[in-house]
């Protein structure tokens, strides 16, 4: 029991109240180098769920991933988009250099049908990222869906709405999201795994040193509507 206490301690699964926990877990870089800075220098954890929760959609969360979109579907790996509330604009993403082969959307009927489809993607061998937008999500299906995130070593990122950033959640990160002023997204960070919550930064949706183009009005703006033209839908 001991030697699983010093594992769980070690890889910062227990927190501990008196002290910071470095984590030696691996993350993809958000490509927000303020961000990054309040994550110890990491980012989005892989191998582990994360939650963006946020009042509504349309504040800039989906710029939020973009950067790791780009990257991952550059290297080959798949990009899925489970359930959004709008169609992706595939002109949008291509104009900002993510590779559409690699993006698929997923819509499903049902939560039994949601549950299986986002496990099943945690779990593949070709998954990158997976973005998700389930409805209700009882504890046990966190549980779940964090086992499933471990085995496949990708990143997931659900996005919920802001009201679930009181209840506890097993999830290795938790960003609060809400609208700042023109083109400005902030981040309240709620939980991280190893650290204290409670840090916050503004980001400038229309300014990174990573994209290849510096123009604001190419921006990605999202959600977009439904019957814009889809990335894919497999």
């Amino acid at each position: 029991m001991s030697e699983l206490l010093n594992t769980l301690m070690r890889d910062a699964r227990v927190w501990q109240g008196h002290r910071h926990t470095a984590t030696s877990q691996p993350a993809e870089a958000t490509g927000y180098q303020r961000l990054d800075n309040q994550l110890g220098g990491l980012g989005w954890p892989t191998g582990a769920l994360s939650e963006c929760l946020l009042d509504a959609p349309g504040i800039g969360e989906l710029h939020l991933l973009l950067p790791l979109m780009q990257r991952l579907s550059r290297r080959g790996k798949t990009v899925f988009w489970i359930n959004p509330p709008h169609t992706p604009y595939a002109p949008a993403l291509a104009r900002e250099g993510v590779n559409l082969d690699q993006v698929v959307m997923v819509n499903t009927d049902n939560p039994g049908d949601f549950l299986w489809t986002l496990e099943n993607c945690l779990r593949s061998p070709v998954t990158g990222l997976v973005m998700a937008w389930p409805g209700k999500l009882a504890s046990r299906d966190i549980r779940r869906l964090q086992l499933a995130a471990e085995a496949g070593s990708n990143v997931c990122v659900l996005f919920r709405d802001r009201s679930y950033a009181e209840q506890n959640s097993p999830a290795a990160l938790r960003l609060e999201l809400t609208p700042g002023d023109s083109q400005e997204l902030k981040v309240n960070i709620v939980k991280r795994r190893g650290s204290w919550p409670g840090q916050r930064c503004a980001l400038s949706m229309g300014h990174r040193a990573d994209l290849a183009s510096q123009e604001a009005p190419r921006v990605v703006q999202g959600p977009w509507r439904l019957g814009s033209k889809p990335a894919s839908n497999r």
